[in-house]
């Protein structure tokens, strides 16, 4: 019983996440995406932060009275994990089935997805938002569940460096739902539909594989790295997180007022008369600096947990590695048509990729 317990857990905090998201109150913004069919922009109804606090107050209230242990989610991680599995499956067939064919594989319909957007009860619930609002939150609490369970077990002989660790994803889950609006302005949400690499992605992959440095390490005792050592790590992550936030919010204020200067860069940009592209700051540096930024914080992350030679938790950098180089060739190949000139004129100007120098 405690296993089926354990199976539906994930599935249960899926429904309270849709639940608040929809029942509390939330900000009501105009995003970057156009409705099918119209000239209106789309709105979204955010309260992402407010919701995710809910939760963990649930998680800490629920620990600290004795009704359900800290460490519950890693206790029944694989459970949870299979539970979640079987979600994201039917939720990728409910979102991909009902809706018309727009490529002549099902497989691909079925992976890549068939709806571009789809808004609940007048924008109240966005599925897209929703998703990652989800991913987010299962991300944080797996996060705070499989720490509970490292210092139950080693007590005071814990590892700072898991307590450090914890903290940045935690860093990273709170940064995402406070500037949930500037997502709105990001490659998902505009280019990509709703399928199973969306939806089991974010109610499986993220909240599970993202914590993969946890489970591989919080049964491990802690293995004294220098403080020294610990403070590089902890820099790395903040030199990725201000590239990735600081180009994300650079190209935020220019999509939503083209002459606003941001940390001090007056943008700069060519224009062919019709369309116009930021070509400095962030976005002078690399085409897409924030990627790398990404993989960064991810590095400055597994290296806190201070095991550099295990493989596994390396998996969660080398993820962003591969998923964004090949997104930076597939939105370089949109940008291409969308731009046509102006866009090679882009590229002559800002030469690399991802990283300065390098590629």
């Amino acid at each position: 019983m405690e296993n089926i317990v354990g199976f539906f857990t994930p599935i249960l905090i899926c429904a309270i996440i849709f639940a608040l998201n929809a029942l509390l109150p939330g900000r009501w913004v105009t995003g970057y995406v156009i409705k099918p069919n119209s000239a209106e922009k789309m709105r979204y109804h955010l309260n992402g932060f407010t919701v995710f606090f809910i939760l963990f107050l649930i998680w800490f209230l629920f620990g600290y009275f004795d009704i359900v242990p800290f460490d519950y989610l890693y206790n029944h991680r694989w459970y949870g994990l299979a539970g979640a599995f079987i979600l994201g499956i039917v939720f990728t067939m409910g979102v991909v089935l009902p809706y018309a064919p727009v490529r002549k594989s099902f497989l691909t319909d079925l992976f890549l997805g068939r709806i571009e957007n789809l808004q609940l009860w007048g924008g109240r619930v966005d599925a897209k938002m929703w998703l990652y609002l989800t991913g987010a939150t299962m991300l944080g609490l797996n996060a705070l569940s499989f720490t509970a369970h490292h210092y139950i077990l080693f007590g005071d002989q814990a590892s700072t460096g898991i307590l450090i660790s914890t903290v940045l994803i935690i860093y990273f889950v709170l940064d995402y739902l406070i500037f949930e609006e500037v997502h709105l302005y990001t490659y998902d949400l505009f280019a990509e539909r709703i399928g199973f690499k969306l939806g089991w992605g974010c109610i499986v992959f993220y909240p599970y594989f993202y914590s993969i440095f946890l489970w591989a390490t919080v049964d491990l005792p802690d293995p004294q790295t220098p403080v020294w050592l610990l403070a590089i790590y902890v820099l790395i992550f903040f030199v990725g997180w201000i590239l990735a936030r600081g180009a994300n919010m650079q190209k935020y204020f220019f999509k939503r007022n083209p002459e606003r200067v941001f940390l001090g860069i007056v943008p700069e940009v060519i224009t062919d008369g019709n369309k116009t592209l930021l070509v400095n700051g962030f976005w002078g540096i690399s085409r897409h600096i924030n990627y790398l930024g990404e993989i960064l914080m991810a590095t400055g992350i597994i290296l806190c947990t201070g095991y550099p030679t295990l493989i596994w938790p390396w998996l969660y950098p080398l993820y962003y590695v591969v998923l964004l180089f090949l997104r930076q060739r597939d939105d370089d190949k949109r940008c291409s048509l969308k731009y046509g000139e102006l866009w090679k004129t882009y590229v002559k100007k800002v030469s690399y990729r991802i990283i300065p120098y390098i590629y």
